[in-house]
């Protein structure tokens, strides 16, 4: 139950990213895509601060992490996507160079990747370095697919959704490793969230509902703040963070 709720919390705290970073950067808010990736690695370099502090698991702390990494990500891709000019392909490439980095010099540290076996300080800082990046790269996947594949926002979301699932029948059906299981799906549910965020919010002229960012945002903010509450309410103050959010 409480595996199936991480995964729930994750994709929409990952979808929530994408449309709070849509509003404050775009409309209504126009702050441009550079200012709000400052904003909000600011505000990353904040709640991690208070995530490292912490000696026992606290949910909205823990979540306003992966929030904060959402949001910054997606502020991050459009920047190098748009106004740097790396294109969805240039900009995905470039990011999923860097996450094989960051994953290759993690193991080489000898700390492990198990999430679940998570216990020091330097293993919770390679795992939140790792999801900066991997939420940043969701956004450039999820447009490159929908944008630069023309697969379109609901084609790509039904194309990710049948990859989480084939994640979870390898988990029950054979013998690949939980770790990497994890990995994989934890990174896909970042372009999932992106690809369903933009095919409620974006025009209809653009292959959306046309719901707009502030609905949208206000919608996720609700179902956010419910799963978290319940997490929050049903948690008994086990002992440390990332590990026991995923039990």
């Amino acid at each position: 139950m409480v595996g199936a709720l991480f995964w729930a919390i994750k994709i929409v705290a990952t979808t929530l990213g994408e449309s709070v970073s849509n509003f404050v950067s775009m409309t209504p808010l126009h702050l441009g895509y550079a200012a709000a990736a400052v904003v909000f690695l600011v505000a990353f370099g904040l709640t991690l601060t208070v995530q490292l502090r912490i000696d026992r698991f606290q949910p909205v702390v823990f979540w306003s992490v992966i929030l904060t990494t959402s949001i910054a990500g997606t502020a991050m891709s459009d920047f190098m996507n748009r106004t740097a000019g790396l294109g969805y392909a240039g900009g995905a490439a470039v990011l999923t160079g860097l996450l094989i980095a960051v994953l290759v010099g993690w193991r080489l540290t000898g700390q492990t990747m198990d999430v679940e076996r998570i216990d020091t300080t330097q293993g919770e800082i390679l795992y939140w370095t790792a999801t900066l990046v991997s939420n940043t790269l969701g956004t450039s996947s999820g447009d490159f697919l929908s944008n630069g594949l023309g697969l379109g926002f609901r084609d790509s979301a039904l194309l990710l959704s049948g990859a989480m699932l084939l994640i979870l029948a390898a988990h029950y059906l054979t013998a690949v490793s939980g770790t990497v299981l994890f990995w994989a799906a934890y990174v896909l549910t970042r372009p999932l969230g992106a690809v369903a965020e933009n095919a409620v919010e974006k025009p209809v002229v653009q292959g959306g509902l046309g719901v707009g960012t502030t609905i949208t945002s206000g919608a996720l903010l609700a179902v956010l703040m419910v799963l978290v509450g319940y997490q929050l309410l049903s948690n008994d103050g086990q002992t440390r963070t990332v590990e026991d959010t995923v039990l």
